[in-house]
């Protein structure tokens, strides 16, 4: 059986004073208008994983305005039972609670795995490497919870590094723990996300699909090789990185490259249709993978997904989602866009009125 999210609720968050939403394990289907709030929904659920979720939004931006008296998500899910709430009060920094007590945001890795794919990432073969080292980052941490926790490890000594760097310490006894600490976190963070790929690379490779598939590599910046062992690297390059103020070597500066496998052409040359249906394939085969792995597919954000696909690819969609088991939440402006997946969804529709949001569950569970 899926672990899937049986309640969600939200409170003073974004535009929604107050949403209660009851599911039943099948995809989610919202419609209303834009702006009308379908997107918070989804941010929601992205926040109750690591990180930031969905938009990157800082705390205080996800208080509902004018009220700034704080916000909270709170959610139980079935298969197992817990209950997560993250949340915060007033300015205060955000907090998570897994069955009611305190837990650090890394933990709710280890109870929901969610995967989302947004508007925002269409141009994320084109933009800069740190979009795409997002991008492999979430999709890393949905198969090794810890990596969130190794990546904080080297991101704290990394800045030690760097405080040392812009002081123009010389003395070589101040990098050397340092640069031992960020090659051990180094890695871990490489074999991690080179286990993602390679677990990605199986789902698609033994999946029909309608979906073209990628070939995934993870390179150093500007097509360099990425240091094996990185303390000694560091501590050659000491001059350089002090004349940058920074550290220039390390999986903080690694890329991700896609080719389209039926063309032999790298994502960034291929048409904008493509680029997305390639972010759709990854999606789907991280998702078969985790399926594969632990025996139940993780939660699944899409927003807008079905506008930017014709009839047949949308339907092809829906079908994969099905197949799958996979609890997705889905949003689109019209109804129709849902069409083709009839009783196999819930609908809701979102609407704005006197200044916030409504939800309404618009078919039978």
């Amino acid at each position: 059986m899926a672990l899937t999210i049986s309640t969600l609720t939200l409170s003073h968050f974004r535009s929604h004073r107050a949403a209660r939403l009851e599911l039943d394990g099948r995809p989610v289907a919202i419609s209303g208008p834009n702006g009308a709030g379908k997107t918070n929904i989804l941010e929601a659920v992205s926040l109750l994983s690591p990180g930031r979720g969905l938009r990157r939004a800082a705390t205080e931006d996800l208080a509902r305005k004018p009220d700034a008296i704080g916000w909270k998500i709170r959610a139980e899910t079935t298969a197992p039972f817990h209950e997560l709430e993250t949340f915060a009060e007033g300015t205060d920094a955000r907090q998570t609670r897994i069955d009611g007590k305190a837990a650090p945001q890394t933990a709710l890795a280890r109870i929901l795995r969610v995967l989302w794919l947004v508007p925002a990432m269409d141009r994320l073969w084109i933009e800069a490497a740190e979009g795409r080292r997002r991008f492999l980052d979430r999709l890393t941490l949905s198969f090794a919870p810890d990596h969130a926790e190794v990546t904080l490890a080297f991101e704290k000594a990394m800045r030690d590094r760097n405080r040392l760097l812009k002081d123009m310490v010389q003395d070589p006894h101040w990098y050397t723990a340092l640069e031992s600490q960020m090659a051990e976190a180094a890695s871990q963070i490489t074999a991690n996300r080179q286990h993602a790929l390679a677990r990605i690379a199986a789902a698609q490779a033994g999946a029909e699909t309608a979906f073209p598939a990628a070939d995934l590599s993870l390179i150093g910046p500007e097509g360099e090789d990425i240091p094996e062992d990185l303390a000694p690297a560091l501590a050659a390059n000491r001059r350089r990185d002090m004349a940058a103020g920074r550290t220039l070597l390390g999986p903080h500066r690694a890329d991700l490259a896609a080719i389209y496998t039926a063309k032999g052409a790298p994502a960034d040359q291929c048409s904008t249709g493509e680029q997305k249906a390639l972010l759709i394939s990854l999606i789907l085969a991280n998702a078969r993978a985790l399926a594969a792995d632990l025996g139940s597919p993780p939660i699944l954000l899409l927003d807008e997904v079905a506008a930017h696909l014709d009839q047949n690819r949308r339907a092809a969609l829906y079908d994969e989602i099905c197949a799958l088991g996979a609890q997705a939440l889905m949003t689109g402006t019209e109804p129709g866009l849902f069409d083709s997946l009839g009783n196999r969804a819930q609908s809701f529709t979102v609407a704005e009125e006197s200044g916030m949001s409504k939800v309404t569950e618009t078919t039978a569970s």
